[in-house]
């Protein structure tokens, strides 16, 4: 183990709202290491990254269409095989993406879950034909490790972004602003002009209705956590005009090998906060807490 990025879906299983079939289990899904026995095409030495994603069955209707993201019998790094808060792990040699050269271990770990679970959220927002028509103002709600990286990827693709954060926040609203957020405000506050797409990673419910009242006609809005709390209810004219409310799970091998591939080309600058692995406990609280920007990293 080299680096393992701290992500809320490991709030979530120690909370119990994500279940752990076998536990205890050591958690951590996004993994950098260096190989130490070679499987497959992997060579002792290499650096690989490790995602949420370890297993497929290979053979459901999902697996075989290209949906492996929703194969019934996955298994998940960090919820059925142990994870990377570690000084070794064990990983599917077919689940580890090559990390692109130029990135180092701290840089690259917020790429492996953050990184591809927000890209993976932008793509269920559109493809390129808003952007091309002059559209493209994408709104991200709850500016955290995905948000910080999905909208430099999204400004290179040509989107418009505005951010939302929890009201007052001063603070996350100007390292926003820093990243070429045209506005950002409260979640409750309306942009200054309606969106094309929503992207919600706070895992909070309520985010869904204020999201799609400020959608533009067709606008879509995609929740991008695998947990999220309850969706209050809300009036048909917020889903009226053709919105669309959509979720992400998971993600393919293909999405980590294409963002990868993108990340050095765009290029995606990671902010990140080192803890070592004897205090991985500090930084899942210092996460629950809101206390660092960008993405905390462990360190062994």
């Amino acid at each position: 183990m080299h680096a393992c990025a701290v992500c809320r879906t490991d709030l979530h299983l120690l909370d119990g709202e994500v279940d752990v079939p076998d536990p205890p289990r050591v958690l951590g899904h996004q993994i950098v290491a260096e190989v130490l026995e070679g499987a497959g095409e992997l060579q002792v030495g290499q650096r690989v990254g490790v995602p949420w994603l370890g297993w497929v069955d290979g053979t459901c209707v999902y697996c075989r269409s290209g949906r492996e993201n929703l194969c019934p019998n996955a298994r998940f790094t960090g919820r059925d095989r142990d994870g990377g808060f570690a000084e070794l792990t064990v990983a599917d040699a077919r689940f580890c993406f090559p990390i692109p050269e130029g990135f180092a271990d701290l840089a690259a770990a917020p790429l492996l879950c953050a990184g591809l679970i927000g890209y993976r959220t932008l793509r269920l927002a559109g493809d390129r034909e808003r952007v091309g028509a002059g559209q493209g103002r994408l709104g991200i709600y709850g500016f955290g490790a995905a948000a910080h990286i999905v909208c430099q990827v999204a400004r290179w693709l040509g989107w418009r972004f505005f951010a939302f954060t929890r009201g007052g926040d001063e603070e996350t609203q100007a390292f926003a602003r820093q990243l070429g957020a045209e506005w950002a405000g409260g979640s409750e506050e309306l942009p200054p002009e309606e969106l094309d797409a929503a992207l919600i990673f706070a895992p909070v419910g309520p985010l869904v209705p204020p999201a799609l009242r400020a959608l533009a006609p067709d606008g879509v809005v995609v929740c991008g956590g695998i947990h999220m709390s309850d969706i209050p209810s809300f009036p048909y004219e917020l889903l009226y005009h053709e919105h669309q409310l959509r979720s992400v799970a998971n993600l393919t091998r293909q999405d980590g090998l294409d963002l990868l591939d993108l990340a050095p080309r765009v290029p995606v600058h990671t902010e990140v906060t080192r803890y070592p692995l004897e205090e991985t406990g500090q930084a899942l609280a210092d996460l629950r807490a809101g206390r660092f920007r960008g993405a905390a990293v462990v360190v062994p």
